[in-house]
């Protein structure tokens, strides 16, 4: 049944009993899954007048603070819920939520003990045990990963329950699984949206682009797209739509990405508003720019507001979704061997896929001692999210302060106690932890500058870098991966490809440490490959925005001509 006919059947109900609890807060959850934020505060709250202080109620208001970003307010609400019902799992999760984003990482009523206290609730839910294996992954806590790990690949193989594909990104799963986690993940939005009917690529005229992302601002997804929007606003055959999701954030990167295309704000809409505005502007080709990554549209898209829809760039894997119709790759990221394990029809640039702002300038470095780095040393670094710094690829990182006396690395502080727990790591691992240096979240520019000071980043698996591999190598850090067998583990080595830096790609983790340890005992090789990324960097076509909107076009304008546009010509 489709949220519209849910919400149909729940409103006859309530008309014929308007004091039915139950179809208040069942109304409230339609809503706010529909995205209707406001309609469902509206259940929730009559809901609450009809039952004061009722944990159902108490959590719905909850979620919809969390949805608008009123953090506080969320874990509050669903904190008080989740006392009068401790015995609830839901809302459990729901508070474990609320709290993250809140910054209440794990303390004694924090997130890590709402995910924790849902899981054992219920310890046979494969979503509850996916979202408590995630957070644990960001707190660097692996203590039992093992076998949450083993319980959600388990559930997705059998085809039981529905686990977020983003968070599976992590898991050292194959291709195939993350096609059987995304595919199972897209029935279920499938299932409560009634698609719109369907309409053709215009014939003739300018092709009109579209893209939906809730990143158009001081984010991953502006950051990585404005460059190339800039240049592809001066091509004729194109004319460019941007949906936004998320509200105008005031930075300079939406000032340039409202000045590149036509921007619409989308921020709190109905998914069906969305769509419906979507088929209003009669969009040909709409791109994904969210996926499964969170914060995302699905349903909006689910509902075929374009005739031809992609997944390209923000989220790293197949979409396992109907309603995609191709996803943009390259060679290197998405060989032949992984098609098979993709719902959508590949389609490849010959350049890296993903895009880059070339406009930045490098603000001037700090000092060493400012960044708490030793006067002398070399200096490692990783900046990738905590999620992905999992024991595989701390070993081989700590491995390499052994064998590079003096040495230290960098990473970015993570939440709760990671920072202390990765210090943990590596005096287990015989490395003094205060060889491990950490950097809080900074602006951009700021974070971009430290690069200045790093001498090799060394990259993780199965999840790799991919904004920061490309943010490294803009600001002259070579970058160490060794590419696996999926899209998010080939990220930086397509980056590296590309750059004709083949040899930063090794094929195991033994060649990993052994390229590290040498280069971070051999000064004159590392100056030497610094300089060999600076001239890839001018050489080859990686951070060329202008050829890579050229080449971006022609695919489009090739993938349009197969479903009937003629030309650009009105």
């Amino acid at each position: 049944m489709s949220a519209w006919q849910q919400r149909q059947q729940l409103q006859q109900a309530l008309a014929r009993q308007p004091g039915d609890f139950i179809a208040w807060v069942m109304l409230a959850d339609v809503e706010l899954e529909a995205g209707d934020i406001a309609a469902g505060e509206q259940a929730a709250r009559r809901a609450l007048q009809l039952r004061p202080n009722h944990p159902e109620a108490l959590a719905r208001l909850g979620r919809v603070a969390w949805m608008v970003g009123a953090h506080a307010d969320a874990a509050q609400l669903l904190g008080q819920a989740s006392a009068l019902a401790p015995e609830h799992p839901g809302i459990a999760l729901w508070l474990g939520h609320a709290l993250e984003d809140a910054d209440d990482a794990e303390g004694a009523e924090g997130a890590a003990e709402a995910y924790r206290r849902a899981h054992t609730l219920l310890p046979g839910e494969p979503y509850i045990a996916a979202q408590r294996l995630a957070w644990q992954r960001r707190l660097c806590d692996w203590q039992d990963v093992d076998a949450l790990a083993a319980q959600v690949r388990a559930a997705v193989a059998a085809g039981q329950g529905v686990v977020e594909p983003f968070a599976f990104l992590s898991e050292d799963a194959s291709a195939a699984e993350q096609l059987g986690c995304a595919r199972m993940r897209a029935a279920a939005v499938a299932a409560a949206v009634r698609p719109l009917p369907a309409v053709p690529v215009r014939a003739r005229g300018p092709l009109r682009i579209g893209f939906l992302s809730n990143g158009f601002g001081a984010h991953p997804t502006g950051l990585l797209t404005v460059a190339l929007l800039e240049q592809l606003q001066a091509d004729p055959a194109l004319q460019l739509h941007l949906f936004a999701l998320n509200r105008d954030d005031g930075s300079r990167i939406r000032e340039r990405l409202q000045t590149a295309a036509r921007l619409h704000d989308v921020a709190g809409q109905r998914h069906a508003e969305t769509a419906a505005r979507i088929r209003a502007q009669g969009i040909d080709l709409l791109f994904d720019l969210r996926g499964w990554g969170g914060g995302g549209a699905p349903e909006v898209l689910a509902m075929r507001p374009a005739p031809l829809q992609l997944n390209w760039l923000a989220y790293p894997g197949t979409s396992g979704a109907p309603w995609l119709d191709a996803v943009v790759g390259d060679a290197f990221a998405l060989p032949p061997a992984l098609e098979p394990h993709y719902s959508e029809r590949v389609l490849r640039l010959p350049r890296a896929f993903q895009p880059s702002d070339n406009t930045r300038v490098l603000e001037p470095a700090p000092t060493r001692a400012d960044c708490g780095l030793p006067a002398q040393g070399v200096v490692f670094c990783c900046f990738n999210n905590t999620y992905k710094l999992n024991p595989r690829s701390m070993a081989r990182a700590f491995a390499v302060l052994q064998a590079v006396p003096g040495s230290v690395l960098w990473l970015l502080s993570g939440p709760g106690e990671a920072d202390a727990r990765l210090r943990a790591s590596a005096q287990a691992a015989g490395v003094d932890p205060a060889r491990l240096v950490f950097m809080a979240k900074l602006p951009h520019p700021q974070y971009l500058a430290r690069y200045a000071l790093a001498d090799l980043f060394l990259d993780t698996h199965p999840y790799n870098a991919h904004t920061t591999a490309s943010d490294a190598l803009w600001a002259g850090c070579p970058v160490l991966t060794c590419p696996g067998d999926t899209f998010a583990a080939r990220v930086a080595g397509s980056l590296n490809h590309h750059l004709g830096l083949p040899h930063m790609n090794v094929a195991d983790d033994a060649a990993f440490i052994a390229t590290a340890s040498a280069l971070g005992n051999d000064p004159t090789a590392l100056a030497a490959l610094r300089t060999e990324l600076a001239q890839a960097r001018g050489r080859s076509g990686v951070f060329d925005m202008a050829g890579f909107a050229a080449d971006l076009s022609a695919l489009l304008q090739a993938l349009a001509r197969e479903h009937g546009w003629v030309d650009a010509a009105g």
